[in-house]
């Protein structure tokens, strides 16, 4: 996934605003894909440029101008093409690249105290990052309301269920491996 596509398929639910998206994006897709709220306008501005949306200004009194993105039939047909595309990126889903695992990998140079405490600091995320996803399930009933088609919410809740296994098997695979380190402090 690409964030213009994950913006497309907000922007094909409705227009927003630059504001709305990021809050939108925020609320209920970055457990698994992150972006700055200016990565988002830069995109915006991209996608504005190839016609897969277009924008209003839209001018205020009371309040600052801003300006609504409305996904085109450009837009519609390239995400569409995204989401019909051989699945290439199921292949990158099977990979895990990360510098935390990699730091776990070479802990052998520290001592095991310094060990389980980074292995407590990613516990204590892991938890952070599990209540968390409280905020994509009532994401996915505002919008879902707002959408007006339950089959769409349904595959949001499929994704929110991938991110409640992945935080637990982080929880399960911390609490191994503190166990084990541990076991080589009683040793």
């Amino acid at each position: 996934m690409s964030l213009k596509h994950g913006l497309l398929g907000l922007l094909n639910y409705g227009s927003m605003t630059g504001y709305e998206l990021d809050k939108a994006f925020k609320a209920s897709l970055s457990f698994f894909w992150q972006a700055k709220t200016s990565q988002i306008y830069r995109e915006l501005d991209a996608m504005e440029r190839h016609g897969w949306l277009t924008s209003q200004r839209v001018i205020q009194s009371e309040k600052p101008n801003k300006r609504v993105y409305t996904i085109t039939e450009d837009g519609k047909e390239e995400l569409v093409k995204w989401l019909s595309s051989p699945e290439s990126d199921i292949v990158d889903a099977m990979h895990v690249r990360s510098a935390f695992l990699m730091r776990v990998f070479f802990a052998g140079e520290t001592s095991i105290q310094q060990s389980l405490e980074m292995l407590r600091r990613y516990r204590q995320k892991c938890l952070e990052s599990s209540e968390g996803l409280r905020v994509a399930y009532d994401a996915i009933s505002d919008y879902g309301a707002i959408v007006s088609d339950e089959k769409k919410s349904k595959y949001w809740e499929i994704v929110v269920l991938y991110g409640e296994a992945f935080f637990d098997a982080g929880l399960s695979w911390t609490d191994k491996a503190i166990a084990i380190l541990e076991e080589e402090l009683r040793g």
